[in-house]
């Protein structure tokens, strides 16, 4: 009969390991985001493209890349939600003026609408999700964006 042994880990506990804690409350918190956004016919890729180009598009038109760049999404799946919120008429794409090969990106007024009506909803969930965390918040983010990558360096994490 076999012996039976621990995995081979560094670790006492499952629940000492920073990964598999952090993957696990990724899947709990898109759980609850899915569920704040499913009134409103929103996946969270499309809040989070939407919403961010609503962010750093309100001044004009940016670049598809550039929103990938600042949403942290990879580019192909960017480019086909994209074509998702324009066929519901929230987002608007068209050749960059500038740059031939680009498309320039602008949240239409329903876009923009919508993407209010949905923050209001992301940010309740996010209240009631985060709130056992108690003034430990403000840290937590901050230990968050240590992590997460520069815009700039983005596109060679994701």
């Amino acid at each position: 009969m076999p012996t039976k042994r621990r995995l081979a880990t560094e670790f006492a506990s499952p629940d000492e390991s920073p990964g598999l804690l952090l993957w696990q409350v990724t899947n709990r918190w898109q759980q609850a985001q899915r569920a704040a956004l499913k009134p409103l016919g929103l996946t969270h890729v499309q809040f989070v493209l939407l919403a961010t180009l609503a962010w750093h598009g309100a001044d004009g038109p940016i670049t598809q890349r550039r929103l990938a760049d600042e949403a942290a999404t990879d580019p192909m799946m960017t480019s086909q939600v994209l074509r998702a919120l324009e066929a519901s008429a929230l987002v608007e794409r068209a050749p960059h003026p500038v740059d031939k090969r680009a498309h320039a990106v602008t949240v239409t007024d329903a876009g923009r609408a919508l993407a209010d009506r949905a923050v209001i909803l992301v940010e309740a969930c996010d209240r009631e999700f985060f709130a056992p965390l108690g003034d430990q918040i403000g840290d937590f983010s901050r230990s968050l964006a240590v992590l997460r990558p520069s815009s700039a360096s983005s596109e060679d994490t994701i």
